[in-house]
């Protein structure tokens, strides 16, 4: 397989951030004093048909309408593929499919909601409203979901079987699983702020949700964000010399030395049992390098690498990175007198969920 660039066109994303248009980070991004983030909610009506918004649940209707953000970014009509990644899939239908199962007594069952609990509704019903017939794909991977169907769309590009590929991140937080979850210690036990999200010592994170989708293309277009050189993911290497020898493996592959990254995003995410390989990094591999963080602003889901990579693709293309992602506006985060730069053109995401789904993503100013 050839190793053409693929370039990232169009934005799309619904997130705990403010709705703005497609492309343009928040002027000023929300602050939450909670351990439980939901979307803002954009205008629906504007993306789907009135009919057929109230027989949607909330991650069908987030899913389409960041996908139609990005189209119109893009001012792209029809994908050759749609692809997109899920942790989760549907939830709320699948609640409210069990819970009709219990409480009828497995009789007198309606379809709609076993119908629309697939992990792939949201691709489908892309593919529906857009009436695009082409490959239509989702990856189901936990914590590598995302990176699993920006893989697919890269392998598509460059081996010619698409040009342009609609590519996206799903995933939504219900009571019930939030409840679930909490009981598990997934999650921080009291509110905390957003901004002290990382100086908040106790166990737990925040839970959060989101939809995030992209364009990709084999050639720039009168809006290129960034280009995508290459991805990898890999499972719990045991170790942080582990994760260190994966990311300078990565690198090598990709013929970049860490002297030439301008930024490394890292997803922080306030439980110290998460962030100390982040702490480790900081402190080691990535100690002359300037960092940034994007948990804050997102919340923890399998998916919230989509998050990131819509941060990294405007800082690529503005160029400058936002104060409320730098370590000196959010205590907590390691602390380093480390000079950005006034240009940012080289960039790379790293994540983990768990502990167990770890991702790089390296990006270039195109």
């Amino acid at each position: 397989m050839n190793q053409s660039p693929v370039y990232i066109t169009g934005l799309g994303n619904v997130s705990p951030q403010p709705a703005t248009a497609a492309g343009s980070f928040p002027a000023l991004p929300a602050v939450f004093e909670s351990n439980l983030w939901r979307c803002s909610d954009p205008g629906y009506k504007e993306f789907i048909p009135a009919e057929m918004i109230r027989r949607m649940s909330r991650i069908i209707k987030m899913g389409v309408a960041a996908a139609r953000l990005c189209l119109r970014d893009a001012g792209c009509d029809m994908p050759d593929a749609i692809i997109t990644g899920t942790g989760l899939g549907c939830m709320e239908d699948t609640e409210k499919f069990l819970t009709s199962l219990i409480r009828n007594n497995e009789e007198l069952l309606t379809p709609t909601s076993f119908i629309q609990s697939t992990h792939n509704t949201v691709a489908g019903q892309i593919a529906l409203l857009l009436q695009c017939h082409s490959y239509n794909f989702t990856y189901v991977h936990r914590g590598i979901s995302f990176e699993s169907a920006l893989i697919d769309a890269i392998t598509r590009i460059r081996t010619g079987e698409s040009s342009h590929v609609l590519a996206g991140g799903t995933d939504e937080l219900t009571t019930n699983y939030f409840t679930i979850t909490d009981r598990m210690g997934f999650w921080k036990r009291k509110p905390v702020d957003s901004l002290h999200l990382f100086a908040d010592t106790t166990r737990g994170t925040v839970a959060g949700e989101g939809a995030a989708f992209f364009l990709l293309q084999n050639n720039p277009g009168g809006k290129t964000y960034a280009r995508l050189d290459g991805i990898t993911t890999f499972l719990d290497p045991g170790s942080f010399d582990g994760v260190t020898q994966k990311m300078d493996a990565f690198l090598q592959s990709q013929q970049t030395a860490i002297g030439d990254i301008d930024l490394v995003l890292l997803g922080m995410n306030g439980d110290p049992g998460s962030d100390g390989i982040y702490h480790f990094l900081a402190s080691n591999r990535l100690k002359n390098t300037p960092l940034a963080y994007f948990k804050h602003l997102s919340g923890e889901y399998h998916t919230a690498s989509s998050f990131a990579l819509w941060l990294a693709a405007m800082i690529l293309k503005d160029g400058r990175v936002p104060e409320i992602v730098r370590p000196e506006s959010l205590p907590g985060t390691p602390q380093k007198q480390v000079q950005v730069p006034g240009s940012i053109r080289k960039l790379l995401i790293y994540n983990h969920f768990r502990k167990n789904n770890h991702s790089l993503i390296l990006l270039s100013r195109p």
